[in-house]
């Protein structure tokens, strides 16, 4: 049981303005396992005032890029030092595998903290060119006070992801973690205090929906940066234009993994299935459409439903499971619903669609693989955040591209072929921000990562990532004049 009485606003411990609390309910146990204060429109309206004060008038903004990057560095080793019990608290809180949230959970949330720590000793803050009329100078500032919003799957991993950016440009953040997962996300701001992060440049507010609607709203907030539903995000980005605020939006998927008809079969599955039911199939980049050549799609689909049945499901604090419960009672009854709407559209189960037998307590799905898809059907169309593929046969490469590009999203997708020149002619026509041919890898930390159409708004990662929280300012200097260092 780990529990928190005050809310950590602005690097103190307070009292909240409610009393109010936050129940965390293990998916494995159904019990209560923490327990948090939950944050109201009162309490968001003073971590915003502590993060002016800090921005406007405190230390953070005027440190050198190596210094902030130095607490980046300090708070990576942080998170390593503790890798076993965060990935413990990450799993007891949500339910991921836990072998599985040492690596992906703590492990790269670490190399994330890294990679901007090392960014500030080598991205151009400030320049000087050549200008038409004489020389300029280009800077590129913090943008201020930044509301970062993350969901539940992969909590810390989605925390770091903004902060390490955001903290590195000089802003200051009031970060609203989901109401599933509010314990590491204050684990995760202990450790950032303890590494020496100023007063005042970090808050954690826990809170459901309508108070983080008020967080993006507050007239305090500069940058809004949110990971989670595209629903969420067109109201997100709907109320940052009225208020013409800076936003940038990392929303859902539909991936396709597509399975040239010269896959090997041996090396192809296994690189693919770690996409596709990754943390549960709760992951916004899972390979969620597999689409196989009609003339091998009875040998590929006994492969894959081969794999996904020898998966191991079970308790996800187990280091050999393999597949955990979902998050919550209502993800399951979702998950579960698209199931049913599967098979009414006439799809066919090819295995899983119920819940593994011998488990009585947690809030599990069999990993479930349809057969007979069509790219028109809901369960092929819609995100359903769970661990349920669809196999969708195809004619050619024209085809799969095409069957690829059908979909309103455009995050991430796969191409597994003999041929690696192929897989590129095919990985340059899929529209999605990221691509794997023949890989297991759909992020790279110093690269950009985002999605097309309804997959979001800007890049996060890499430089790309650091530059959604600057604000770049042009100075006209005079004839002659060169800027000292």
């Amino acid at each position: 049981m780990t529990s928190y009485e005050r809310l950590f606003i602005g690097g103190t411990w307070v009292e909240p303005s409610s009393s109010s609390v936050i129940e965390v309910i293990s998916p494995t146990t159904e019990e209560v396992v923490g327990t948090v204060p939950e944050a109201k429109e009162a309490d968001i309206d003073r971590a915003v005032a502590v993060a002016r004060e800090a921005f406007d008038s405190g230390p953070w903004p005027r440190m050198t890029a190596a210094e902030r990057g130095a607490v980046l560095a300090r708070v990576a080793e942080a998170v390593r030092a503790e890798l076993a019990p965060l990935a413990e608290l990450i799993t007891t809180e949500m339910g991921s595998p836990v072998s599985w949230a040492q690596m992906a959970q703590v492990l790269a949330p670490s190399m994330i903290l890294d990679y901007y720590a090392g960014l500030a000793s080598t991205y151009a803050f400030e320049s000087t060119r050549d200008g038409l009329l004489g020389p300029v100078m280009v800077r590129k500032e913090p943008v201020g006070v930044v509301a970062a919003i993350t969901p539940w799957n992969v909590p810390l991993f989605l925390a770091a992801a903004k902060l390490s950016p955001a903290l590195l440009s000089g802003s200051t953040v009031v970060f609203k973690p989901a109401p599933e997962t509010p314990l590491d996300a204050n684990r995760f701001a202990e450790l950032l205090m303890g590494a020496g992060l100023p007063e005042g440049v970090l808050s954690v507010v826990p809170a459901g929906r309508e108070v983080g609607e008020h967080l993006v709203n507050h007239a305090g907030v500069d940058k809004v940066s949110f990971t989670g539903s595209t629903a969420a995000g067109r109201k997100i980005g709907a109320a940052c234009g009225a208020n013409l605020k800076r936003f940038s939006l990392e929303l859902g998927g539909k991936s396709a993994a597509i399975l040239l008809d010269d896959a090997d079969l041996d090396q192809a599955i296994p690189l693919l299935l770690p996409n596709a039911i990754m943390n549960n199939g709760e992951a916004c980049i899972s390979l969620t459409r597999v689409l196989v050549p009609r003339h091998r799609a009875a040998e590929m689909t006994e492969a894959l439903v081969d794999h996904v049945r020898a998966l191991t499901v079970g308790d996800p604090l187990d280091p050999a499971t393999e597949v955990g419960p979902l998050v919550a009672e209502r993800q399951r009854a979702r998950v579960e619903e698209y199931i049913r709407v599967g098979q009414e559209e006439g799809a066919k189960l090819a295995t899983g669609g119920g819940r593994p037998a011998g488990i009585d307590c947690g809030w599990f799905v069999e990993p479930t693989v349809f057969v007979d898809v069509d790219n028109s059907m809901r369960i092929a169309r819609e995100e359903i955040f769970g661990p349920v593929l669809s196999v969708i046969p195809y004619d050619d490469d024209e085809d799969a591209v095409a069957i690829a590009n059908d979909s309103d999203y455009g995050l991430c997708g796969g191409v597994f072929t003999g041929d690696d020149d192929r897989g590129l002619a095919v990985a340059r026509r899929v529209r999605t921000g990221t691509y794997m041919v023949n890989s297991n890898i759909p992020i790279d930390f110093s690269s950009p990562f985002g999605g097309f159409k309804e997959s979001g708004i800007g890049r996060e990662f890499g430089e790309d990532g650091l530059e959604l929280f600057l604000e770049k300012k042009t100075i006209n200097l005079p004839a002659g004049y060169t800027p000292a260092d």
